[in-house]
């Protein structure tokens, strides 16, 4: 690839790898997609009921094949797990570094395919899907760099001639990861490796949605890995509810709030706690204040709220705005929207994809007759000359404050103005959620981005960002972080104090022979 693609991008910029993408996500919807097995110990396995998953974008086409694990299958995979964690996490962390690296150099000539994959069974553009494998490259890369810079995480205190004292963190043994459907490589990724950098041994669940993408991904890591380090087990929420009743020692996940929840309150079978590191989404907003520059805020919430269909933690929900500019932004923020191009992501000039289930679909087109009945709404509404559940972005305003539309989590391309009469007012409006994720500020008032950056209740912040009003998280740039129903640990992935999660501490005093 000739230019590094992140969440900012706004091409691919390379000719090679675009022919690349094409061809694979062609090859992808012969609808003869391979059965991604089960790992565990090492072995592949075809057991348990068939999962089948249809491309969004051309619903009568299966683009991904799995079984669903039961919970024998589940115990399997945990029992090769504990078996596995002595030797794994007795493993040098430098040699452990080495193995990921070495996976992720596989992954790194296989971008355009893999992000092909991702496509299919998400209905990504072709720049959302590249960007995020370019993801996968920099979370390992990012966690191994702080396993070595950290040496480890052993530190050797204030010592006597008598004893030598050391603080170390070491893993707390093996991991159930739980990963989503809406980043099936970049969250499976993130959250494995750093389970794993740390010397933690893994029972590897993704979205019985994104079987394919990640199944690939999980079998290239597992290749690389002693048997039983990584273990993949296919299935939906049952199996998911099979893996959180075992005796894993920690959990990492990244779902919906009410299932986050649920596994931080669910103690492991004995009774004991365990560490659960759960990221839950959020009711993101964008604060604009009168003095700010409108195209820029335009620009930055649309990105923000329509990337991937609305189908980010991080995408922006909610608008709000100082009253004096509030129509004039909303018809830049209505221009941008509808010049939106939906698509296939087959097609270069693809801006919006579909939403991933009738799940989804449903509620939104609930919310579109709340909106209409108790608001205004703008723009946006079924697609309904395509197949499937294809949305144009929705954009509404006139709600009564504290409507449930601008406080619950749609998951979808529906976005919400609200004016107010002040700053102090946008900020009030801005906190009034149980969500903290991420939120950003337009201001050209110092004082104003001051107040916004020590009062705003979210962990992930951006101001005068064009690029993307509250997304666009990178590894080693920012951290995704999420307070309130957004976060279990107030630390984020991608940044510098997520592995600790990981890990626990051990102080330990050792007599020297005189």
């Amino acid at each position: 690839m000739s230019q590094k693609i992140d969440y900012s991008s706004s091409t691919l910029g390379d000719a090679d790898t675009e022919r690349r993408f094409e061809a694979a996500l062609s090859a992808a919807r012969q609808g003869d997609a391979p059965v991604e097995p089960h790992v565990v110990d090492g072995q592949e396995l075809l057991e348990g009921a068939p999962v089948e998953r249809r491309d969004p974008c051309l619903v009568d086409v299966v683009v991904g094949r799995a079984h669903e694990a039961d919970a024998a299958l589940v115990d399997r995979a945990v029992a090769a797990a504990k078996a596995a964690a002595k030797g794994w996490r007795r493993t040098p962390y430098a040699e452990r570094n080495a193995l990921l690296l070495a996976a992720r150099d596989e992954l790194a000539g296989q971008v355009p395919e893999i992000s092909a994959i991702v496509s299919a069974e998400t209905g990504k553009t072709r720049l959302e899907a590249v960007g995020e494998v370019q993801e996968v490259l920099d979370m390992i890369a990012h966690y191994t760099q702080l396993m070595a810079d950290n040496d480890g995480y052993a530190v050797q205190q204030t010592s006597t001639e008598t004893e030598k004292n050391y603080d170390v963190l070491v893993p707390v043994g093996v991991f159930g990861v739980i990963s989503p459907f809406n980043f099936p490589a970049a969250l499976l990724v993130g959250m494995t490796s750093a389970a794993l950098v740390t010397g933690n041994t893994v029972v590897l669940k993704p979205s019985d949605k994104t079987p394919r993408s990640s199944g690939v991904i999980a079998r290239i890591l597992a290749e690389h890995l002693p048997a039983g380090v990584l273990n993949v087990v296919h299935g939906g929420p049952e199996t998911g509810k099979a893996l959180a009743a075992t005796d894993v020692d920690g959990i990492a996940f990244t779902g919906s709030s009410a299932v986050g929840w649920q596994l931080v309150e669910t103690p492991r079978p004995n009774g004991l706690p365990r560490p659960v590191l759960a990221e839950m989404g959020g009711q993101n907003v964008a604060v604009v204040a009168a003095s700010a520059d409108l195209d820029d805020a335009a620009s930055g919430i649309v990105r923000s709220a329509f990337g991937l269909s609305g189908q980010k933690c991080s995408a922006c929900r909610r608008v709000v705005v100082e009253r004096s500019v509030a129509d004039e932004l909303a018809a830049k923020i209505v221009e941008r929207a509808e010049a939106l191009v939906l698509a296939d992501p087959i097609d270069p000039a693809a801006g919006l994809g579909p939403v991933i289930d009738d799940t989804i679909a449903t509620r939104v087109d609930e919310a579109i007759a709340l909106a209409a009945a108790d608001g205004r709404v703008l723009t946006g509404g079924r697609a309904d000359d395509l197949p499937g559940n294809w949305f144009r972005p929705v954009v509404v305003t006139d709600l009564p404050i504290g409507h449930r539309l601008t406080r619950e989590e749609l998951f979808a391309p529906f976005l919400t103005i609200i004016a107010v009469d002040s700053f102090e007012d946008a900020m009030t409006e801005a906190n009034a959620v149980e969500y903290g994720l991420s939120a950003g500020v337009f201001s050209a008032d110092p004082e104003q981005v001051d107040t916004f950056l020590d009062e705003i209740e979210a962990g992930v912040l951006y101001v005068n960002r064009a690029a993307g009003a509250t997304t666009g998280a990178w590894p080693g740039v920012q951290s995704f972080c999420g307070w309130k129903r957004s976060g279990s640990t107030g630390k984020g992935g991608l940044g510098v104090h997520y592995l600790q999660g990981f890990m626990r501490e051990q102080s330990r005093t050792i007599v020297v022979d005189a």
